[in-house]
């Protein structure tokens, strides 16, 4: 696992055709090459080379090693703007904003890139999901959250946000969506969601269901890459324990990979 979160010198928005079509800081670059289309993203520089098991202990330290990616995104469904179309999430994305972190769209993609680190170079497909943001981000007493989203070989796909329900019991923000392959995206509703509870590896059964206009969704899923930001529950600073990974997605027999994110406050992890 190799690891960078650091400062750098911003890059210059404006790229060759003269228009602010780029975001970068230090190693780190994104290019808009055609507006909610095609997206490449390059780094060239170094990073922390640590593990999985590592971060499961919370270990912040490792060798640097000279790392070099370029990948080109292809989005593959229309972009889902968090607090569109539902009433009720609006509200609460707003109310609940500085969680959230401020305006926020999201798209899934196709990818194709190249890795090297050191001598080896690795070529490779897949796909994901492009997160726009604007804005801060207020964590401290955050209550945890749960995020899940893919695109499957036929087209169809999911996405959804949700926190947890508030300490006192009391609902909060709950989002997402279902795509067909057809026509836009149809808003939903997760009714099942994998809550991070425990610190595992890989293997964890983050199966979910979305509510939606065309009905129930059930899709399964698996961890199968794994990284943590734990902090010393006991510190006055600790906020929530935050878990990113890939998962293994099944969708009425259809597989993919795909993303997962999940938080929780550390005092509530088991080990």
């Amino acid at each position: 696992m190799f690891r960078i979160r650091e400062k750098g010198e911003r890059h210059s928005p404006i790229g060759s055709a003269g228009k602010p079509t780029v975001l970068g800081a230090g190693p780190l670059e994104f290019r808009c090459i055609e507006p909610f289309r095609v997206w490449t993203a390059t780094f060239d520089g170094t990073a922390m080379q640590t593990s999985t098991a590592d971060s499961m202990r919370g270990s912040s330290d490792g060798p640097r090693a000279k790392m070099q990616f370029h990948i080109e995104a292809t989005m593959a469904v229309p972009p889902w703007t968090t607090g569109e179309p539902s009433t009720e999430a609006a509200k609460l994305a707003s109310s609940e904003g500085d969680v959230m972190g401020g305006a926020r769209y999201e798209q899934l993609f196709r990818a194709v890139g190249v890795v090297r680190v050191g001598g080896d170079e690795q070529r490779f497909t897949g796909s994901g999901t492009r997160v726009r943001r604007q804005g801060t981000r207020e964590m401290a007493g955050f209550w945890g959250h749960c995020m899940q989203s893919a695109v499957f070989p036929s087209g169809r796909g999911f996405g959804y946000i949700t926190y947890r329900p508030h300490p006192d019991g009391s609902g909060s923000y709950n989002e997402g969506y279902v795509f067909t392959g057809d026509g836009g995206l149809v808003p939903a509703r997760v009714t099942q969601a994998p809550w991070l509870s425990k610190v595992q590896a890989n293997g964890e059964n983050v199966a979910l269901v979305l509510e939606s206009a065309i009905g129930t969704v059930k899709i399964g899923g698996e961890t199968i890459w794994s990284v943590f930001n734990i902090v010393d529950p006991t510190s006055p600073h600790a906020l929530a324990g935050l878990y990113q990974g890939g998962a293994r997605y099944v969708w009425d027999g259809e597989e993919t990979y795909g993303a997962i994110e999940r938080s929780t406050p550390p005092r509530d992890l088991a080990w």
